[in-house]
């Protein structure tokens, strides 16, 4: 005799191929959420704008402005994060205009800072500062972290497109695009604030006039060079 299932069952069956929680919620599994780290940690620790821009900072107002650049990262990752969640990034991605604006004064931000860092290793100044002596205010590392992040709108592009993968299929989109985003700029944060304090550590050596302006006219010419890819690229 076939059994009879009704909507109750149905209900349980498919709430059954969802890890859940203690009140029963879905939550996500530990090899979904290890993917997910692995994808992750794959994108933060490949070099970017934002290493570039921290290792920039950290020469030239120490471990502070360094880790401060990495929060501005942090929190620009952290504003695109909610907006993914909230279906805003989605918004930014289908408008062509909007997009293409974000896109141009991004990129021409970043050349702006690296032309800034070019024209100081040209002129050989300030190079020179002993450790602890501070060039570059928190404040405006921080800011350009976080300007530097929020110009790119391939973040949105970026964001909208991975996060969707690893949240419960069923269930609110919105706590789980955010749990997992606001963890993607978490490690960012970690890893960035690493690359500044080794930075600092090495910052007597560092900051010798020839390397420095060797260092400067590297990381002002990857600026550079970024920011004019950023203003090429299409979609």
């Amino acid at each position: 005799m076939r059994a009879r299932v009704g909507p109750r069952q149905l209900r349980e069956s498919r709430n059954a191929r969802l890890a859940p929680g203690r009140d029963g919620a879905a939550v996500i599994d530990a090899a979904q959420l290890l993917a997910f780290l692995g994808v992750a940690a794959l994108v933060i620790v490949t070099p970017g704008q934002d290493t570039a821009l921290t290792i920039r900072n950290s020469l030239a107002g120490g471990r502070r402005a360094g880790v401060l650049t990495a929060a501005g990262v942090a929190s620009g990752q952290a504003v695109w994060t909610a907006a993914t969640s909230a279906g805003l990034a989605a918004l930014v991605v289908a408008s062509e205009t909007l997009f293409q604006a974000l896109r141009l004064a991004g990129a021409a931000y970043l050349a702006w800072l690296g032309c800034q860092t070019l024209w100081a290793a040209w002129r050989g100044s300030p190079s020179a500062r002993p450790s602890g002596v501070t060039g570059l205010s928190g404040a405006r590392s921080f800011r350009q972290g976080l300007v530097s992040n929020l110009g790119n709108p391939k973040m949105a592009l970026f964001f909208t497109s991975l996060l969707p993968q690893f949240a419960p299929a069923s269930g609110p989109a919105f706590p789980w695009l955010l749990v997992l985003g606001l963890l993607f700029c978490g490690l960012t944060l970690a890893w960035l604030a690493a690359y500044a304090v080794a930075v600092a550590r090495a910052g007597d050596v560092l900051r010798r006039p020839r390397v420095r302006r060797a260092i400067d006219s590297l990381t002002g010419t990857v600026l550079v060079a970024l920011g004019l890819r950023l203003a090429a690229e299409h979609g």
